[in-house]
C-alpha cells in the first residue's frame, strides 16, 4: 500500500517558478501535479478556443518542467470532485494544494464544490495566495502597502525534485473540440508557455519597454511598446511577483544609470515608462479585488441606479455589427477587427470598445463584455468585469467618459495606417476622409456597397446618452449609494501612486467626460 499523494491542482497558475502550492506541498510528501480540464467551464459564454490554445501551450512546457523534475504533470477531462474521487480512491490524498482564484461565477462555485467534497472526504485543502487579491478583506485602507510587501517578498523557488508516481497514466492534452469548442479562429495569437512569457519579459524591459508611457494609447505602436505580458499573468506562466520584482530591478538599474552623465541620453524614457507600468501593475490587481469582494460584479451593476437603464435584450442588429466589426465607423471596426485576429488591443482601445457599444449603441454592458472575454486571450474574470462596468458607466464611481471614436482615430492612426490595414475595403477612401468616409465626395463608390454607412450618428447618439446617465444620478439616494461604493471598493490616496501624465486639458465638445460625483483616485 503506497503513502497517499499531496495533489497539486493547477488553474490560472501554470508554472513551477514562484509556485507555493508545489513547493510546500512536495515537502510533504509525494505530489501528483494535476490539471483538470473541465468541459463545463469551457461550455461557458466567457470562453473561447483561443484561451485554450494559450493554456494547451502552457500545459506543454508545464508538463516538460515537471517531468524534469521527476514526475509529470497529470492531466484529465472531467469535473474536479470526479477526478479527485478516483485518485483517492486508487492511491489515497493526503492533502489537496492550490493558489486561491478570484474567477468566473462557475469557478466559484466549483470551488464550493470542491470544498465540500474535502470536508466530506477529511481531505485538508491548502489554498496559497499568488497576488495582491485578499480574500476577505475587511477595508481598503492600507491595501496597496500590503501588496508592496506581499510583492517583496522572495520569490518561492521550485522543489528540487519530485518522486515519480509508478503506475500513473499522465493523460494526454485534449484538443478545444474535445471540451465542446467551437472553431476560434485566431492567426495572430499569442504563444502561450513559460518560454514565450520569459522571452517577452526579457525584451519589454531590455528592449521593447522603452516608449512604453508615449505608445500604449496607439494600438498599432502599442503592440511592440506595450509589455504583452497580460495572457502570461491571466494563465499564470509567470507569477506577478516576478514580474513586480523584475521591474522593480528595472528601475533600480535605470536609476543608478541616471547619475551618470553618459548614460542619460540612452535611458531617456526609460524611467517614465517603468514608473507607468509599475502602475498599472498595481491596478491589475486593484480591479481584481473588487470582484473578489462582490462577485456580483459579473452579473449586476455596481450601483443599482444603473439596472434598467440600457434595455436588458439587446438590440440584435447593433450587436451583431458591433461584434463583427461592422459599424460604419471606421476606427472602432478597425479595433475590432484586430482583436479578434489578434486576441489583444491596448487599454484605451479596449475602453473605446466598450464605450462604443455601451453609450452610442446603448447596449446594456453583458452581452458586449461577453463577447469581449471571448475574444481577449489575457481575459481574467477579476480584471475584466470591474472593468466593463467602469467603462460602461455603471460604477457610479469613475468619470464616465464617452469616447468620440472619430476624435481617437485621428489622435491614435492619424495617417489611417491602421485603418486601412484591418479595413481593406476602404482602400479607394483619401487621408483625409479615412476616420469619415461619409463626408468624401465620392462615398458611395465604397458606403453600403463594400462597407456600411454608420449605423448611428455618433455626436447624437453620444448626446442622448450622456442626458441619459445624468438623469439616473440626481438624488440624495444615488449619491448615497455611490458613497458607500467608493468606501467599499475605491483606492486610497495613501496607496497607489498616481501615473504622471500631461496636465489635462478641457475635453472638447465633441468627447465627453462626465464626472459622477466621488471619483476613485486613478
Amino acid at each position: 500500500m503506497t503513502d497517499p499523494v499531496h495533489v497539486v491542482w493547477f488553474k490560472r497558475d501554470l508554472r513551477i517558478a514562484d509556485h507555493r502550492a508545489l513547493t510546500k506541498a512536495a515537502a510533504q510528501g509525494a505530489v501528483l501535479p494535476l490539471f483538470v480540464a473541465e468541459p463545463a467551464l469551457w461550455r461557458q459564454p466567457d470562453m473561447a478556443g483561443r484561451h485554450w490554445a494559450f493554456v494547451a501551450d502552457c500545459l506543454v512546457e508545464l508538463r516538460h518542467d515537471l517531468e524534469a523534475l521527476g514526475q509529470p504533470l497529470v492531466v484529465r477531462v472531467g469535473s474536479v470532485t470526479e477526478v479527485l474521487e478516483t485518485i483517492d480512491a486508487a492511491r489515497g490524498i493526503a492533502a489537496l494544494w492550490s493558489h486561491e482564484e478570484t474567477g468566473n461565477a462557475w469557478t466559484y462555485a466549483r470551488d464550493l464544490e470542491v470544498a465540500a467534497w474535502c470536508r466530506a472526504r477529511g481531505v485538508t485543502w491548502h489554498q496559497e495566495r499568488q497576488n495582491g487579491v485578499m480574500r476577505r478583506l475587511g477595508s481598503r485602507d492600507g491595501w496597496a502597502r500590503r501588496w508592496d510587501r506581499f510583492m517583496a517578498e522572495p520569490a518561492t523557488a521550485p522543489p528540487p525534485a519530485l518522486p515519480s508516481l509508478a503506475g500513473l497514466d499522465p493523460g494526454g492534452i485534449p484538443a478545444a473540440a474535445d471540451l465542446g469548442l467551437g472553431h476560434d479562429p485566431c492567426p495572430q495569437r499569442q504563444r502561450g508557455g513559460r518560454d514565450a512569457a520569459l522571452e517577452r519579459l526579457q525584451t519589454f524591459l531590455s528592449e521593447r519597454g522603452r516608449d512604453y508611457r508615449r505608445a500604449m494609447s496607439n494600438p498599432a505602436e502599442g503592440a511592440a511598446a506595450c509589455s504583452r505580458l497580460s495572457p502570461h499573468l491571466a494563465w499564470g506562466s509567470l507569477s506577478a511577483r516576478e514580474v513586480t520584482q523584475a521591474t522593480w530591478a528595472r528601475q533600480k538599474a535605470l536609476k543608478a544609470a541616471a547619475k551618470e552623465a553618459a548614460a542619460r541620453e540612452t535611458i531617456a524614457g526609460w524611467r517614465g515608462s517603468m514608473t507607468s507600468f509599475a502602475g498599472r501593475l498595481h491596478w491589475r490587481c486593484h480591479f481584481a479585488q473588487k470582484l473578489e469582494d462582490e462577485p456580483r460584479l459579473e452579473f449586476a451593476c455596481l450601483h443599482s441606479a444603473y439596472e434598467g437603464l440600457r434595455p436588458a435584450e439587446p438590440d440584435r442588429a447593433r450587436l451583431m455589427a458591433w461584434c463583427n466589426g461592422e459599424t460604419g465607423l471606421p476606427f472602432v471596426d478597425a479595433c475590432m477587427r484586430a482583436l479578434t485576429a489578434t486576441g489583444w488591443m491596448n487599454f484605451r482601445m479596449r475602453a473605446m470598445l466598450t464605450a462604443v457599444a455601451s453609450y452610442h449603441l446603448w447596449l446594456d454592458w453583458r452581452r458586449p463584455g461577453e463577447h469581449l472575454a471571448r475574444l481577449f486571450t489575457d481575459y481574467d474574470p477579476g480584471i475584466h468585469w470591474p472593468q466593463v462596468q467602469m467603462q460602461s458607466g455603471t460604477t457610479g464611481i469613475n468619470t464616465v467618459r464617452i469616447y468620440n471614436p472619430v476624435k481617437q482615430g485621428h489622435d491614435q492612426d492619424p495617417q489611417g495606417a491602421f485603418v486601412r490595414r484591418w479595413l481593406p475595403e476602404l482602400a479607394a477612401v483619401p487621408d483625409q476622409f479615412i476616420h469619415e468616409p461619409w463626408r468624401w465626395e465620392a462615398a458611395g463608390r465604397v458606403l453600403d456597397r463594400d462597407y456600411p454607412f454608420p449605423i448611428v450618428d455618433h455626436l447624437a447618439a453620444a448626446k442622448e446618452a450622456r442626458q441619459k446617465v445624468w438623469a439616473v444620478r440626481r438624488g440624495a439616494a444615488y449619491r448615497a449609494t455611490a458613497d458607500a461604493i467608493q468606501d467599499k471598493h475605491g483606492s486610497r490616496k495613501s496607496g497607489v501612486r498616481p501615473v504622471v501624465r500631461p496636465k489635462r486639458r478641457s475635453p472638447p465638445g465633441d468627447q465627453l467626460s462626465l464626472s459622477l460625483g466621488r471619483e476613485e483616485q486613478s
